[in-house]
């Protein structure tokens, strides 16, 4: 099962319960420290052994994060914990802005490109996305040599390849048809 599908219903959790509060913010701030700790490698390594019961796991995350995450922060690090489902916090995280960008009337886009892109063409690519779905899109990018050259959008779920490895799998395709 991909990891996405397995964060989703933690995240849409989240936003329902930063939605009722007003709390997007601190809902934002809180999984941001949240993910950093349990991204560490030794929060990893620890989370990983099997010889190692899981209210342990959950009780270092918490000890390092201290009193910042409050109640019910605490309780989805638990959660995660238990469920053996600390490792989707960065997919968690994604998703839940996600939600709150478009709360906010915002598109998240992730740019995907061959070779590292410079602000001129990120700013580019940002104004093209605002103007093609007539809303404010904020982008992140990542580099990806597999592609070759070209790009890969990701909006939401719509997905631009415009890569030299998507053209040539799209021509494979078409010559075993």
């Amino acid at each position: 099962m991909e990891r996405a599908t397995l964060a989703r219903p933690y995240a849409e959790a989240i936003a329902k319960l930063a939605a009722e509060a007003s709390s997007w913010n601190l809902w934002s701030e809180r999984l941001a420290l949240l993910a950093m700790v349990a991204g560490d490698e030794q929060v990893r390594d620890l989370a990983g052994n099997p010889a190692v019961p899981a209210a342990r796991v959950a009780d270092v995350v918490l000890a390092v994060c201290g009193e910042k995450l409050g109640v019910e922060v605490d309780n989805l690090a638990r959660l995660l914990v238990e469920n053996k489902r600390l490792g989707l916090l960065p997919e968690i995280v994604a998703l839940f802005e996600a939600i709150k960008a478009a709360q906010e009337g915002e598109l998240v886009a992730h740019v995907i490109s061959a070779f590292a892109l410079d602000a001129g063409q990120m700013a580019g690519f940002v104004a093209k996305l605002e103007a093609r779905f007539g809303r404010k899109v904020t982008a992140t990018q990542s580099v990806d040599d597999a592609l070759i050259g070209g790009v890969v959008i990701k909006v939401g779920d719509e997905v631009m390849d415009a890569s030299v490895r998507g053209g040539l799998e799209a021509l494979a395709v078409t010559l075993k048809a």
